[in-house]
């Protein structure tokens, strides 16, 4: 079986930058100089909501294939951290999975797109049976099968986890692959403090902000944070949220939490891929390094690719559409197991 590899991305310069790969990915730029095919899984879209028990609403979009006469299987699609749905990497994966005849859910997380106003207590990163069990209402409402997930950054530490998940109760995922997953997420705050460039921590604290400010606006009875409290560095952000609205009794605590560094992903039960680039300033690749996996999971480490960009030149399209394509229709044809 011949699949991409990391080690097949080389971008010519300036793309062979982690900072440029990292800002372009995200950027307004890539977002106009997309060409169209990477925005059809938008066409046709079911808005939904799906359910994360005990009460819990998430939102989502579902995306029936045309292409073939039944559906190759079941793609579903986490966003990073304050990215949404309608994110340009998720936007691009969904729209090639699509044209190769996969269905595609993409799923927001709580608070994030549009849904600040549907749940009353905030997001945060510990969150995870509410996606687990959306992934069992979207298993069982959208039953095409393989189901295969694929999640970036943050959203990458949540496919993790989830997929540790589902074979204990009952959800049919049959592959999982994290682009630049959050390892250890300690080292991962350590390092926009300390060694990535000023503006990456300003970025990621500017974006909660805001989305803070639409959730407070949403429950206007409710206060989520003081205003000095809002005035704080990412840390310290971080910290007041976990001590005012989780069960942890420490920032490390809740860091560790939903941490999969070291052997933790030793108990995955089925295939697995973690992609990630030596030069991502975001996330280091030391984390990656350090994991102790069992034969089923893949580590690919790239040289090239910042964060969750692995952008191949000027129509800003990633090499990671082909890469996870080649991963879930092996799946779908039985050749990768």
């Amino acid at each position: 079986m011949n699949l991409p590899c990391g080690k097949d991305f080389r971008p010519t310069w300036p793309l062979t930058s982690g900072h440029v790969q990292t800002m372009l990915s995200s950027s307004g730029i890539r977002r106009l100089l997309l060409p169209r095919a990477a925005r059809t899984v938008q066409e046709g879209a079911e808005a939904v909501m799906v359910d994360g028990g005990n009460g819990v609403r998430l939102t989502g979009a579902f995306t029936a294939q045309r292409s073939r006469p039944q559906a190759r299987g079941l793609a579903v699609l986490f966003h990073g951290w304050e990215g949404s749905v309608d994110s340009t990497y998720v936007l691009q994966t969904g729209s090639r999975l699509l044209a190769d005849g996969w269905d595609i859910f993409r799923l927001n997380f709580r608070d994030h797109g549009d849904s600040h106003a549907l749940n009353e207590a905030l997001f945060h990163s510990c969150r995870l049976d509410e996606v687990v069990l959306a992934l069992a209402d979207i298993a069982a409402r959208w039953p095409a099968r393989p189901m295969a997930l694929a999640g970036f950054s943050l959203g990458g530490n949540f496919a993790l986890r989830a997929a540790l998940q589902t074979s204990r109760l009952g959800i049919p995922l049959s592959y999982v692959l994290a682009v630049c997953p959050i390892i250890d997420p300690s080292e991962g705050l350590f390092s926009l403090e300390e060694a990535a460039p000023w503006f990456y921590q300003a970025y990621f604290v500017r974006k909660w902000r805001k989305s803070l400010l639409a959730k407070q606006s949403a429950f206007p009875q409710h206060n989520y944070f003081e205003l000095t409290e809002l005035k704080q560095n990412l840390r310290g952000l971080t910290e007041s949220l976990v001590l005012r609205h989780t069960d942890f009794q420490s920032l490390q605590g809740y860091l560790d939490g939903y941490s999969v560094a070291g052997d933790a992903l030793q108990a995955m039960q089925i295939p697995a891929t973690i992609l990630t680039a030596r030069d991502d300033p975001v996330i280091p690749v030391g984390a990656f390094e350090q994991l102790r996996l069992p034969p089923n999971v893949e580590l690919d480490i790239s040289d090239h690719g910042g964060h969750c960009g692995f952008i191949r030149g000027r129509d800003m399209t990633s090499f990671t559409d082909d890469y996870i394509a080649a991963r879930f229709n092996a799946v779908a044809d039985g050749s990768l197991r």
